[in-house]
Protein backbone atom coordinates (compact mmCIF):
# COMPACT_ATOMS: atom_id res chain seq x y z
CA UNK A 1 0.00 0.00 0.00
CA UNK A 2 1.45 3.34 -1.03
CA UNK A 3 1.03 6.06 1.56
CA UNK A 4 3.77 8.35 0.29
CA UNK A 5 2.93 11.94 -0.55
CA UNK A 6 2.72 13.30 -4.08
CA UNK A 7 2.93 16.86 -5.43
CA UNK A 8 -0.86 17.13 -5.19
CA UNK A 9 -0.97 15.77 -1.63
CA UNK A 10 1.79 17.46 0.36
CA UNK A 11 2.84 15.88 3.63
CA UNK A 12 1.38 17.52 6.71
CA UNK A 13 3.05 17.68 10.09
CA UNK A 14 1.77 15.46 12.84
CA UNK A 15 -1.27 16.54 14.74
CA UNK A 16 -0.52 14.30 17.72
CA UNK A 17 -0.17 16.02 21.05
CA UNK A 18 3.38 16.86 22.14
CA UNK A 19 3.38 14.32 24.99
CA UNK A 20 2.03 10.75 25.06
CA UNK A 21 -1.54 10.50 26.29
CA UNK A 22 -2.04 8.47 29.45
CA UNK A 23 -4.78 5.82 29.57
CA UNK A 24 -6.89 8.18 31.66
CA UNK A 25 -6.29 11.02 29.21
CA UNK A 26 -7.16 8.76 26.29
CA UNK A 27 -10.42 7.87 28.01
CA UNK A 28 -11.30 11.54 28.43
CA UNK A 29 -10.50 12.28 24.79
CA UNK A 30 -12.59 9.36 23.53
CA UNK A 31 -15.51 10.30 25.79
CA UNK A 32 -15.54 13.87 24.46
CA UNK A 33 -15.23 12.69 20.86
CA UNK A 34 -18.09 10.22 21.39
CA UNK A 35 -20.30 12.96 22.83
CA UNK A 36 -19.59 15.17 19.81
CA UNK A 37 -20.46 12.37 17.40
CA UNK A 38 -23.54 11.66 19.50
CA UNK A 39 -25.08 15.13 19.11
CA UNK A 40 -24.33 15.41 15.37
CA UNK A 41 -26.06 12.07 14.79
CA UNK A 42 -28.87 12.78 17.25
CA UNK A 43 -29.75 15.87 15.26
CA UNK A 44 -30.59 13.72 12.25
CA UNK A 45 -32.59 10.99 13.95
CA UNK A 46 -34.48 13.39 16.23
CA UNK A 47 -35.52 15.56 13.28
CA UNK A 48 -36.88 12.67 11.22
CA UNK A 49 -39.59 11.79 13.72
CA UNK A 50 -40.63 15.45 14.04
CA UNK A 51 -40.97 16.07 10.29
CA UNK A 52 -44.76 15.50 10.06
CA UNK A 53 -45.32 17.94 12.97
CA UNK A 54 -43.08 20.54 11.30
CA UNK A 55 -44.91 20.07 8.02
CA UNK A 56 -48.29 20.34 9.74
CA UNK A 57 -47.39 23.66 11.35
CA UNK A 58 -46.34 25.24 8.05
CA UNK A 59 -48.58 23.22 5.70
CA UNK A 60 -45.64 21.99 3.66
CA UNK A 61 -45.27 19.07 1.25
CA UNK A 62 -42.77 16.20 1.31
CA UNK A 63 -40.26 18.21 -0.75
CA UNK A 64 -40.03 20.88 1.93
CA UNK A 65 -39.56 18.27 4.66
CA UNK A 66 -36.78 16.69 2.64
CA UNK A 67 -34.91 20.00 2.77
CA UNK A 68 -35.16 20.16 6.56
CA UNK A 69 -33.06 16.99 6.55
CA UNK A 70 -30.96 17.61 3.44
CA UNK A 71 -30.01 21.24 4.15
CA UNK A 72 -28.12 19.87 7.14
CA UNK A 73 -26.65 16.76 5.55
CA UNK A 74 -25.77 18.46 2.27
CA UNK A 75 -23.66 21.23 3.81
CA UNK A 76 -22.34 18.75 6.35
CA UNK A 77 -21.19 16.42 3.57
CA UNK A 78 -19.66 19.05 1.30
CA UNK A 79 -17.72 20.88 3.99
CA UNK A 80 -16.42 17.65 5.49
CA UNK A 81 -14.05 17.46 2.52
CA UNK A 82 -12.15 20.53 3.71
CA UNK A 83 -12.97 20.18 7.39
CA UNK A 84 -10.62 17.21 7.70
CA UNK A 85 -7.77 19.34 6.40
CA UNK A 86 -8.81 22.18 8.71
CA UNK A 87 -8.66 19.79 11.66
CA UNK A 88 -5.16 18.74 10.61
CA UNK A 89 -4.13 22.38 10.11
CA UNK A 90 -5.32 24.04 13.32
CA UNK A 91 -5.23 20.96 15.52
CA UNK A 92 -8.03 18.49 16.15
CA UNK A 93 -8.82 19.80 19.64
CA UNK A 94 -9.20 23.41 18.43
CA UNK A 95 -11.30 22.42 15.43
CA UNK A 96 -13.51 20.24 17.59
CA UNK A 97 -14.08 23.01 20.14
CA UNK A 98 -14.90 25.57 17.45
CA UNK A 99 -17.36 23.31 15.69
CA UNK A 100 -18.97 22.21 18.93
CA UNK A 101 -19.54 25.79 20.11
CA UNK A 102 -21.10 26.80 16.77
CA UNK A 103 -23.25 23.68 16.66
CA UNK A 104 -24.62 24.36 20.13
CA UNK A 105 -25.50 27.97 19.27
CA UNK A 106 -27.13 26.96 15.96
CA UNK A 107 -29.24 24.36 17.76
CA UNK A 108 -30.85 27.21 19.69
CA UNK A 109 -31.32 29.19 16.47
CA UNK A 110 -33.11 26.21 14.87
CA UNK A 111 -35.37 25.93 17.91
CA UNK A 112 -36.45 29.57 17.62
CA UNK A 113 -36.92 29.53 13.79
CA UNK A 114 -40.01 31.64 12.86
CA UNK A 115 -40.75 29.89 9.55
CA UNK A 116 -39.72 26.97 7.37
CA UNK A 117 -37.24 29.00 5.32
CA UNK A 118 -35.47 30.20 8.45
CA UNK A 119 -35.35 26.65 9.81
CA UNK A 120 -33.84 25.30 6.59
CA UNK A 121 -31.25 28.10 6.55
CA UNK A 122 -30.31 27.52 10.19
CA UNK A 123 -30.07 23.78 9.52
CA UNK A 124 -27.60 24.47 6.69
CA UNK A 125 -25.34 26.54 8.96
CA UNK A 126 -25.68 23.91 11.66
CA UNK A 127 -24.45 21.37 9.13
CA UNK A 128 -21.36 23.51 8.57
CA UNK A 129 -20.63 23.46 12.31
CA UNK A 130 -21.09 19.68 12.41
CA UNK A 131 -18.66 19.35 9.49
CA UNK A 132 -15.97 21.16 11.47
CA UNK A 133 -16.56 18.97 14.50
CA UNK A 134 -16.92 15.45 13.13
CA UNK A 135 -13.54 14.73 11.48
CA UNK A 136 -11.81 16.47 14.38
CA UNK A 137 -13.55 14.12 16.82
CA UNK A 138 -12.32 11.06 14.91
CA UNK A 139 -8.81 12.55 14.68
CA UNK A 140 -8.84 12.93 18.46
CA UNK A 141 -9.60 9.21 18.78
CA UNK A 142 -6.86 8.40 16.25
CA UNK A 143 -4.33 10.46 18.22
CA UNK A 144 -5.28 8.96 21.57
CA UNK A 145 -3.79 5.56 20.66
CA UNK A 146 -0.48 4.49 19.14
CA UNK A 147 -1.43 0.89 18.36
CA UNK A 148 -3.93 -0.56 15.89
CA UNK A 149 -5.84 -2.58 18.50
CA UNK A 150 -6.26 0.45 20.73
CA UNK A 151 -7.47 2.48 17.76
CA UNK A 152 -9.96 -0.26 16.88
CA UNK A 153 -11.41 -0.16 20.40
CA UNK A 154 -11.50 3.64 20.38
CA UNK A 155 -13.17 3.74 16.98
CA UNK A 156 -15.75 1.18 18.14
CA UNK A 157 -16.57 3.38 21.15
CA UNK A 158 -16.71 6.46 18.93
CA UNK A 159 -19.03 4.68 16.51
CA UNK A 160 -21.16 3.54 19.44
CA UNK A 161 -21.73 7.21 20.28
CA UNK A 162 -23.49 7.54 16.95
CA UNK A 163 -25.26 4.24 17.53
CA UNK A 164 -26.63 5.44 20.86
CA UNK A 165 -27.87 8.61 19.14
CA UNK A 166 -29.55 6.57 16.41
CA UNK A 167 -31.23 4.44 19.08
CA UNK A 168 -32.25 7.33 21.32
CA UNK A 169 -33.12 9.86 18.61
CA UNK A 170 -36.49 8.52 17.43
CA UNK A 171 -37.77 7.98 20.98
CA UNK A 172 -36.46 11.30 22.29
CA UNK A 173 -37.76 13.09 19.19
CA UNK A 174 -41.16 11.47 19.49
CA UNK A 175 -41.45 12.19 23.20
CA UNK A 176 -40.36 15.83 22.85
CA UNK A 177 -42.57 16.45 19.82
CA UNK A 178 -45.61 14.89 21.49
CA UNK A 179 -45.03 16.50 24.89
CA UNK A 180 -43.31 19.87 24.42
CA UNK A 181 -43.41 20.50 20.67
CA UNK A 182 -40.96 19.93 17.83
CA UNK A 183 -38.76 22.92 18.72
CA UNK A 184 -37.43 21.02 21.71
CA UNK A 185 -35.74 18.50 19.44
CA UNK A 186 -33.15 21.23 18.85
CA UNK A 187 -33.01 22.60 22.39
CA UNK A 188 -32.07 19.11 23.63
CA UNK A 189 -28.61 19.59 22.08
CA UNK A 190 -27.72 22.45 24.41
CA UNK A 191 -26.86 20.50 27.60
CA UNK A 192 -24.88 17.91 25.63
CA UNK A 193 -22.93 20.61 23.81
CA UNK A 194 -22.11 22.45 27.02
CA UNK A 195 -21.01 19.24 28.74
CA UNK A 196 -18.64 18.39 25.89
CA UNK A 197 -17.18 21.91 25.89
CA UNK A 198 -16.47 21.66 29.60
CA UNK A 199 -14.86 18.25 29.13
CA UNK A 200 -12.68 19.57 26.32
CA UNK A 201 -10.95 21.88 28.81
CA UNK A 202 -9.36 18.78 30.40
CA UNK A 203 -8.27 17.18 27.11
CA UNK A 204 -4.69 17.50 25.74
CA UNK A 205 -4.19 20.09 23.01
CA UNK A 206 -3.34 18.87 19.50
CA UNK A 207 -0.44 20.25 17.50
CA UNK A 208 -1.06 22.46 14.50
CA UNK A 209 -0.31 21.15 11.02
CA UNK A 210 0.14 22.85 7.66
CA UNK A 211 -2.76 21.58 5.54
CA UNK A 212 -4.03 24.41 3.27
CA UNK A 213 -7.70 24.98 2.49
CA UNK A 214 -8.91 24.56 -1.09
CA UNK A 215 -11.59 27.25 -1.49
CA UNK A 216 -12.15 26.67 -5.21
CA UNK A 217 -12.70 22.96 -4.80
CA UNK A 218 -14.88 23.51 -1.76
CA UNK A 219 -17.15 26.02 -3.55
CA UNK A 220 -17.64 23.88 -6.65
CA UNK A 221 -18.45 20.70 -4.72
CA UNK A 222 -21.02 22.51 -2.54
CA UNK A 223 -22.82 23.86 -5.64
CA UNK A 224 -22.56 20.51 -7.45
CA UNK A 225 -24.05 18.53 -4.56
CA UNK A 226 -26.79 21.11 -3.93
CA UNK A 227 -27.74 20.99 -7.61
CA UNK A 228 -27.88 17.19 -7.60
CA UNK A 229 -30.05 16.98 -4.48
CA UNK A 230 -32.32 19.73 -5.80
CA UNK A 231 -32.70 17.86 -9.10
CA UNK A 232 -33.74 14.64 -7.34
CA UNK A 233 -36.20 16.38 -4.99
CA UNK A 234 -37.63 18.68 -7.66
CA UNK A 235 -37.90 15.78 -10.09
CA UNK A 236 -40.02 13.86 -7.61
CA UNK A 237 -42.31 16.83 -7.10
CA UNK A 238 -42.52 18.27 -10.65
CA UNK A 239 -41.16 15.61 -12.97
CA UNK A 240 -37.66 14.84 -14.20
CA UNK A 241 -38.31 16.50 -17.53
CA UNK A 242 -39.27 19.81 -15.92
CA UNK A 243 -37.12 22.84 -16.67
CA UNK A 244 -35.98 23.29 -13.07
CA UNK A 245 -34.87 19.67 -12.81
CA UNK A 246 -32.98 19.75 -16.11
CA UNK A 247 -31.22 23.01 -15.22
CA UNK A 248 -30.21 21.59 -11.85
CA UNK A 249 -28.80 18.45 -13.50
CA UNK A 250 -26.87 20.59 -15.95
CA UNK A 251 -25.47 22.66 -13.09
CA UNK A 252 -24.42 19.48 -11.31
CA UNK A 253 -22.50 18.25 -14.37
CA UNK A 254 -20.77 21.63 -14.90
CA UNK A 255 -19.73 22.15 -11.29
CA UNK A 256 -18.76 18.51 -10.74
CA UNK A 257 -16.49 18.75 -13.79
CA UNK A 258 -15.08 22.03 -12.45
CA UNK A 259 -14.41 20.35 -9.10
CA UNK A 260 -12.46 17.50 -10.71
CA UNK A 261 -10.49 19.97 -12.86
CA UNK A 262 -9.59 22.14 -9.87
CA UNK A 263 -8.58 19.15 -7.74
CA UNK A 264 -6.31 17.84 -10.50
CA UNK A 265 -4.60 21.22 -10.93
CA UNK A 266 -4.56 22.37 -7.31
CA UNK A 267 -1.26 22.06 -5.46
CA UNK A 268 -3.11 21.35 -2.21
CA UNK A 269 -6.59 20.04 -3.10
CA UNK A 270 -9.41 19.48 -0.63
CA UNK A 271 -9.72 15.97 -2.04
CA UNK A 272 -6.44 14.60 -3.42
CA UNK A 273 -7.81 12.45 -6.24
CA UNK A 274 -4.59 10.42 -6.22
CA UNK A 275 -5.67 9.11 -2.82
CA UNK A 276 -8.32 7.01 -4.56
CA UNK A 277 -5.61 5.05 -6.35
CA UNK A 278 -5.41 3.13 -3.11
CA UNK A 279 -8.12 0.52 -3.57
CA UNK A 280 -8.88 0.44 0.18
CA UNK A 281 -9.67 4.16 0.16
CA UNK A 282 -11.80 3.83 -2.98
CA UNK A 283 -13.84 0.87 -1.77
CA UNK A 284 -14.34 2.29 1.74
CA UNK A 285 -15.56 5.61 0.36
CA UNK A 286 -18.05 4.06 -2.05
CA UNK A 287 -19.26 1.59 0.57
CA UNK A 288 -19.86 4.40 3.06
CA UNK A 289 -22.00 6.18 0.47
CA UNK A 290 -24.12 3.10 -0.22
CA UNK A 291 -24.63 2.22 3.46
CA UNK A 292 -26.02 5.64 4.31
CA UNK A 293 -28.02 5.87 1.09
CA UNK A 294 -30.17 2.91 2.12
CA UNK A 295 -30.26 3.53 5.86
CA UNK A 296 -31.17 7.23 5.98
CA UNK A 297 -33.45 6.99 2.98
CA UNK A 298 -35.38 4.22 4.71
CA UNK A 299 -35.55 6.08 8.05
CA UNK A 300 -37.00 9.14 6.30
CA UNK A 301 -39.59 7.06 4.46
CA UNK A 302 -40.57 4.97 7.47
CA UNK A 303 -41.15 8.10 9.54
CA UNK A 304 -43.81 9.18 7.05
CA UNK A 305 -45.06 5.59 6.70
CA UNK A 306 -45.73 5.19 10.44
CA UNK A 307 -47.33 8.61 10.96
CA UNK A 308 -49.09 9.45 7.70
CA UNK A 309 -50.11 6.01 6.46
CA UNK A 310 -50.66 4.21 9.75
CA UNK A 311 -51.74 7.18 11.88
CA UNK A 312 -49.14 6.73 14.63
CA UNK A 313 -48.25 9.60 16.98
CA UNK A 314 -44.67 10.97 16.95
CA UNK A 315 -43.89 9.09 20.17
CA UNK A 316 -45.30 5.81 18.85
CA UNK A 317 -43.39 6.28 15.59
CA UNK A 318 -40.20 6.85 17.55
CA UNK A 319 -40.76 3.69 19.57
CA UNK A 320 -41.13 1.74 16.33
CA UNK A 321 -37.41 2.26 15.68
CA UNK A 322 -36.22 1.06 19.09
CA UNK A 323 -35.82 -2.67 18.26
CA UNK A 324 -33.71 -1.78 15.21
CA UNK A 325 -31.56 0.97 16.71
CA UNK A 326 -30.94 -0.78 20.03
CA UNK A 327 -29.11 -3.55 18.21
CA UNK A 328 -26.97 -0.98 16.38
CA UNK A 329 -25.42 0.24 19.63
CA UNK A 330 -24.84 -3.25 21.07
CA UNK A 331 -23.26 -4.57 17.87
CA UNK A 332 -21.10 -1.42 17.52
CA UNK A 333 -19.41 -2.26 20.80
CA UNK A 334 -18.81 -5.89 19.84
CA UNK A 335 -17.48 -5.00 16.39
CA UNK A 336 -14.22 -3.70 17.86
CA UNK A 337 -13.37 -7.20 19.14
CA UNK A 338 -14.15 -8.74 15.75
CA UNK A 339 -11.88 -6.23 14.03
CA UNK A 340 -9.04 -6.98 16.47
CA UNK A 341 -9.44 -10.72 15.87
CA UNK A 342 -10.26 -10.96 12.15
CA UNK A 343 -9.43 -7.55 10.67
CA UNK A 344 -12.06 -5.25 9.13
CA UNK A 345 -12.84 -7.19 5.95
CA UNK A 346 -14.93 -10.10 7.31
CA UNK A 347 -17.21 -8.10 9.68
CA UNK A 348 -17.66 -5.41 7.03
CA UNK A 349 -18.83 -7.87 4.37
CA UNK A 350 -21.08 -9.64 6.86
CA UNK A 351 -22.72 -6.38 7.97
CA UNK A 352 -23.32 -5.23 4.40
CA UNK A 353 -24.91 -8.54 3.39
CA UNK A 354 -27.21 -8.54 6.43
CA UNK A 355 -28.46 -5.07 5.50
CA UNK A 356 -28.87 -5.96 1.82
CA UNK A 357 -30.95 -9.06 2.52
CA UNK A 358 -33.06 -7.18 5.04
CA UNK A 359 -33.84 -4.31 2.66
CA UNK A 360 -35.00 -6.83 0.07
CA UNK A 361 -37.10 -8.61 2.72
CA UNK A 362 -38.83 -5.30 3.50
CA UNK A 363 -40.34 -5.43 0.00
CA UNK A 364 -43.05 -7.57 1.61
CA UNK A 365 -44.21 -4.68 3.83
CA UNK A 366 -47.46 -2.93 2.88
CA UNK A 367 -49.74 -0.39 4.52
CA UNK A 368 -51.52 -3.00 6.62
CA UNK A 369 -48.64 -5.31 7.50
CA UNK A 370 -48.83 -6.18 11.20
CA UNK A 371 -46.65 -4.09 13.49
CA UNK A 372 -44.70 -7.05 14.99
CA UNK A 373 -43.74 -8.17 11.47
CA UNK A 374 -42.52 -4.69 10.52
CA UNK A 375 -40.48 -4.36 13.72
CA UNK A 376 -38.97 -7.83 13.30
CA UNK A 377 -37.94 -7.00 9.74
CA UNK A 378 -36.17 -3.82 10.89
CA UNK A 379 -33.95 -5.56 13.47
CA UNK A 380 -31.43 -7.04 10.97
CA UNK A 381 -30.97 -3.56 9.51
CA UNK A 382 -29.67 -2.33 12.87
CA UNK A 383 -27.46 -5.39 13.31
CA UNK A 384 -25.95 -5.02 9.86
CA UNK A 385 -25.27 -1.31 10.28
CA UNK A 386 -23.77 -1.79 13.72
CA UNK A 387 -21.49 -4.48 12.36
CA UNK A 388 -20.42 -2.67 9.18
CA UNK A 389 -19.57 0.88 10.24
CA UNK A 390 -16.72 0.29 12.77
CA UNK A 391 -14.68 -1.93 10.38
CA UNK A 392 -15.39 0.47 7.52
CA UNK A 393 -13.98 3.35 9.55
CA UNK A 394 -11.06 1.28 10.80
CA UNK A 395 -10.14 0.14 7.27
CA UNK A 396 -10.21 3.73 6.00
CA UNK A 397 -7.94 5.02 8.77
CA UNK A 398 -5.52 2.12 8.45
CA UNK A 399 -5.20 2.90 4.73
CA UNK A 400 -3.54 6.28 5.41
CA UNK A 401 -0.76 7.49 7.66
CA UNK A 402 -1.51 9.24 10.96
CA UNK A 403 -0.85 12.72 9.57
CA UNK A 404 -3.72 12.34 7.10
CA UNK A 405 -6.26 10.94 9.55
CA UNK A 406 -8.32 14.12 9.47
CA UNK A 407 -8.39 14.12 5.67
CA UNK A 408 -9.36 10.44 5.51
CA UNK A 409 -12.06 10.96 8.13
CA UNK A 410 -13.42 13.94 6.21
CA UNK A 411 -13.57 12.02 2.93
CA UNK A 412 -15.23 8.93 4.41
CA UNK A 413 -17.80 10.83 6.45
CA UNK A 414 -18.49 13.18 3.56
CA UNK A 415 -19.25 10.19 1.34
CA UNK A 416 -21.55 8.80 4.03
CA UNK A 417 -23.40 12.09 4.49
CA UNK A 418 -23.74 12.56 0.73
CA UNK A 419 -25.16 9.06 0.55
CA UNK A 420 -27.66 9.95 3.29
CA UNK A 421 -28.69 13.18 1.55
CA UNK A 422 -29.15 11.46 -1.80
CA UNK A 423 -30.98 8.60 -0.08
CA UNK A 424 -33.48 10.97 1.53
CA UNK A 425 -33.93 12.77 -1.80
CA UNK A 426 -34.43 9.55 -3.82
CA UNK A 427 -36.61 7.72 -1.30
CA UNK A 428 -38.72 10.84 -0.74
CA UNK A 429 -39.07 11.56 -4.46
CA UNK A 430 -40.17 8.00 -5.24
CA UNK A 431 -42.59 7.92 -2.29
CA UNK A 432 -44.15 11.20 -3.45
CA UNK A 433 -44.34 10.05 -7.08
CA UNK A 434 -47.42 9.15 -9.05
CA UNK A 435 -47.13 5.40 -8.44
CA UNK A 436 -48.10 5.81 -4.77
CA UNK A 437 -46.24 5.79 -1.47
CA UNK A 438 -45.91 2.01 -1.01
CA UNK A 439 -44.84 1.37 -4.61
CA UNK A 440 -42.29 4.18 -4.39
CA UNK A 441 -40.94 2.81 -1.12
CA UNK A 442 -40.59 -0.65 -2.63
CA UNK A 443 -38.68 0.71 -5.63
CA UNK A 444 -36.31 2.53 -3.28
CA UNK A 445 -35.75 -0.59 -1.20
CA UNK A 446 -34.96 -2.63 -4.30
CA UNK A 447 -32.42 -0.06 -5.54
CA UNK A 448 -30.75 0.20 -2.13
CA UNK A 449 -30.63 -3.56 -1.60
CA UNK A 450 -29.01 -4.20 -4.98
CA UNK A 451 -26.51 -1.40 -4.38
CA UNK A 452 -25.48 -3.02 -1.10
CA UNK A 453 -24.96 -6.38 -2.79
CA UNK A 454 -22.63 -4.67 -5.27
CA UNK A 455 -20.80 -2.99 -2.39
CA UNK A 456 -20.29 -6.34 -0.65
CA UNK A 457 -18.84 -7.78 -3.86
CA UNK A 458 -16.48 -4.79 -4.17
CA UNK A 459 -15.25 -5.20 -0.59
CA UNK A 460 -14.70 -8.93 -1.16
CA UNK A 461 -12.73 -8.31 -4.35
CA UNK A 462 -10.79 -5.14 -3.53
CA UNK A 463 -10.27 -4.73 0.22
CA UNK A 464 -7.07 -6.51 1.31
CA UNK A 465 -7.57 -9.48 3.60
CA UNK A 466 -4.78 -8.28 5.92
CA UNK A 467 -4.39 -4.52 5.43
CA UNK A 468 -1.04 -2.95 6.11
CA UNK A 469 -1.11 -0.76 9.20
CA UNK A 470 -0.46 2.87 8.40
CA UNK A 471 2.46 4.58 10.04
CA UNK A 472 1.80 6.21 13.33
Amino acid sequence: MDNTSTPSTPQTTATAPPNPITPTGAGVVVAIACLGFFITTLDTTVVNVALPAIGHQWNNQVSGLQWVVDAYTLVFAALLLSAGSVADRIGASRAFGTGLALFTVLSAVCGFAPNLGALIGARAVQGAAAAIMLPASLSLVRQAYTDAKGRARGIALWTAGGGVAIAAGPVVGGALTSGLGWRWIFFINLPFGLAALLGLLKAPRSRRGHSPVDLGGQLTIVVALAALVFAVINGGAHGYSSLGTLLALAAFVVFAAAFVTIENRQASPAVPLSLFRDRSVAVCTSTGFVLNFGFYGLIFTLTLYFQQLRGASPLTAGLMFVPMTAFTTVVNLGAGRLISRHGPRLPLITGILIQAVDLLALLTVGQHTSTPVVLALLVPLGIGGGLAVPPLTSAMLEAVDAERAGLASGILNSARQIGGAIGVAVFGALAAGGSGFIAGMHTSLLVAGLALLLAAAAVLALLPRHPQTAAS
